[in-house]
C-alpha cells in the first residue's frame, strides 16, 4: 500500500506532466541519438521557464488589478473629499443667503447690493446648492423641519394635488437648501392639516 491516504490522489504535479510530454514528443520527433543528455536538459529547462513566464503574468495581472482597484478607490475617494469640501463651504454662506432673502422681503435689496446678491445665489446655484421650500408643497420630514402644525376642516390653499393626501406646508420661516440628494438644511416650515 502506499502513502497517499485511501480516497486522495496525490496532487497532479503540473510540471513533471509538462516535462513528460516534451520528452515523449522530442523522443517522436527527433533521431534518438539527438536526444541523449543535452536535448533532454533543455526540454526540462524550457518547461521551466514557460511555467516561471506563466507564473509572472499572473502576477503582473494581479498586480495590474490592485493598481486598477487602487486608482478607483482614491478617484471616489477624492471626488467625495471634495463634495464634502464644497458642501461645509456652501453651508457657511446659508446665513448670507437668509440675509439676502430677509432683505429682499424687506424691500431692502436694491442697486449694486441687488447685483451683488444675484451672483452670489448664481455661483451656488452653478455648485449644485438648490433652495427648495414653497407654500403648498407636500410635508416631507426628511426635507421639512415642521416648526408648527394646524389642523383646517378645508384643504389648505395653494395645495397641490399630490399633497391631499397628508400635511401641507402652509408657511415657509426658512428654505431648505440642498446639493443634488443631500441636504444641508431642512426647510424650516408651518404644516397644515386637513382633519
Amino acid at each position: 500500500m502506499s502513502g497517499t491516504p485511501k480516497g486522495h490522489d496525490p496532487a497532479p504535479d503540473p510540471g513533471k506532466d509538462e516535462l513528460d510530454e516534451a520528452i515523449e514528443t522530442s523522443q517522436t520527433e527527433l533521431p534518438a541519438a539527438e536526444l541523449e543528455g543535452d536535448a533532454v536538459i533543455a526540454a526540462a529547462e524550457l518547461i521551466t521557464a514557460r511555467a516561471e513566464l506563466a507564473e509572472r503574468t499572473q502576477d503582473l495581472q494581479r498586480v495590474q488589478a490592485d493598481y486598477v482597484n487602487y486608482r478607483k478607490r482614491v478617484d471616489r475617494d477624492r471626488a467625495v473629499a471634495g463634495e464634502l469640501g464644497r458642501g461645509e463651504v456652501l453651508a457657511a454662506l446659508i446665513s448670507v443667503l437668509d440675509d439676502i432673502d430677509a432683505a429682499r422681503t424687506a424691500g431692502e435689496l436694491t442697486g449694486p447690493f441687488a447685483a451683488v446678491a444675484e451672483k452670489l445665489e448664481a455661483t451656488t446655484g452653478r455648485f449644485g446648492m438648490e433652495r427648495y421650500g414653497e407654500v403648498g408643497d407636500a410635508f416631507d420630514p426628511t426635507i421639512h423641519e415642521a416648526l408648527m402644525h394646524e389642523v383646517s376642516p378645508e384643504p389648505p390653499a395653494g395645495a397641490s394635488e399630490e399633497s391631499d393626501a397628508g400635511p401641507t406646508v402652509s408657511l415657509v420661516m426658512q428654505p431648505g437648501y440642498r446639493i443634488g440628494q443631500r441636504v444641508i438644511r431642512a426647510a424650516r416650515v408651518g404644516v397644515v392639516e386637513a382633519g
